[in-house]
């Protein structure tokens, strides 16, 4: 059988605005009203706050993959949960049936965070809220020549990242130099797309060009065997090229994504307002 090369399917550049102190400037690298395109990824925004922009509030339905570009993140949530996340660290959250935390920038720092919502199922809206800090240390480092691939989530080029996604994805950190290739390997069932953070680089079997800012959706084999890899292709033009590659297995569900929640209906959104407002998230997170 022959191996599924991709291509880029998609692609655009994040497009920011200026937001009200102390929220600094906000883009969505993946926009929200375009979910089905993305599932089981549902929206990913990038940010830069100081202190008081994500104090305490709720979530139900999903998950969160949050990565720091730059800055200090102090995690804090009402079961006790307290840390601080530096550049390179990524904080993995099952909000679940009941998650009520605070992402804060530390002390004078300004945070810069990616931060991605990764549906649940249905039948796991309701499960257990947990949290698990991945410090970049941490994350299995495979070299070849002329760069590295990092590994936060999934099994890629051999070694399997540390993140316990409830809903199993890949996230890889990929470095290049000037002129390298790397053939980077998914699931040929995975939905997935990469966010350029540094550099100029040729994607895919069609050669697409992002700069710093890139987004770009691949093509896949939606109908394909998950036990089957693809090969997505990826050529620095310039020393210092930086992207990351998110892949995930479609959910295929109808979701409500309103507010903080993310749900199958209206009805269940009003009832994770109601289950909030009448206490049942727990105390604040401070």
């Amino acid at each position: 059988m022959s191996t599924f090369k991709r291509s880029v399917k998609d692609h655009w550049y994040v497009q920011y605005e200026e937001v009200g102190f102390p929220s600094i400037q906000k883009g969505w690298i993946l926009p929200v009203n375009r979910w089905a395109d993305f599932d089981p990824f549902i929206l990913m925004a990038e940010d830069w706050f100081k202190r008081g922009t994500f104090s305490d509030h709720p979530h139900r339905g999903f998950q969160t993959v949050t990565y720091v570009v730059d800055g200090r993140l102090e995690h804090i949530d009402n079961a006790g949960g307290r840390d601080i996340l530096e550049p390179g660290d990524v904080q993995y959250m099952n909000a679940g049936w009941a998650a009520r935390h605070a992402e804060e920038g530390v002390e004078n720092d300004i945070a810069h965070t990616l931060q991605l919502w990764l549906n649940l199922p249905s039948h796991l809206k309701n499960s257990e809220t947990t949290y698990q800090n991945i410090y970049s240390e941490d994350a299995p480092i495979v070299e070849f020549d002329g760069g590295s691939v990092k590994v936060f989530s999934g099994e890629i080029a051999g070694v399997t990242g540390p993140m316990n996604s409830l809903v199993p994805i890949t996230l890889s950190e990929i470095n290049l130099s000037e002129g390298a290739t790397y053939v980077h390997q998914l699931p040929e069932t995975h939905n997935a797309f990469f966010y350029v953070l540094s550099g100029d680089m040729d994607f895919g079997e069609n050669k697409v060009n992002l700069k710093k800012h890139g987004v770009g959706t691949l093509t896949f084999e939606e109908n394909g065997n998950k036990d089957n890899e693809s090969e997505f292709v990826i050529k620095a033009n310039k020393r210092r090229s930086k992207v990351l590659v998110y892949s995930g297995t479609p959910i295929k569900e109808e979701i409500v994504p309103y507010g903080p929640f993310v749900m199958n209906t209206m009805d269940e959104i009003r009832q994770a307002y109601r289950d909030f407002h009448n206490g049942k998230f727990g105390p604040p997170a401070v």
